[in-house]
């Protein structure tokens, strides 16, 4: 496990490490995700559809469209009956 210490600066602004942010991809307008558990702290890069289907991300993304849109029909169709 690597350790960094960072200072917190004004309005809770902290600088992550360069090698650190070239490791994980992160570049300025990045999102991340500060998981709180109990006393302790992370943070972590969200995986969206892409990342998660790989080359075949786009189509995964298109997938979830279509059942998206299948379940919203189908709970309107609910609701209007």
């Amino acid at each position: 496990m690597e350790r960094y210490r960072v200072r917190v600066r004004r309005k809770g602004l902290i600088v992550i490490p360069a090698e650190v942010r070239r490791r994980f991809g992160i570049h300025e307008g990045s999102y991340l995700e500060l998981v709180v558990e109990g006393d302790s702290m992370r943070l972590v890069i969200p995986k969206s559809l892409g990342d998660a289907f790989g080359v075949d991300g786009e189509r995964a993304v298109e997938v979830v469209r279509l059942v998206s849109a299948s379940r919203r029909a189908e709970v309107e169709g609910e609701i209007s009956s």
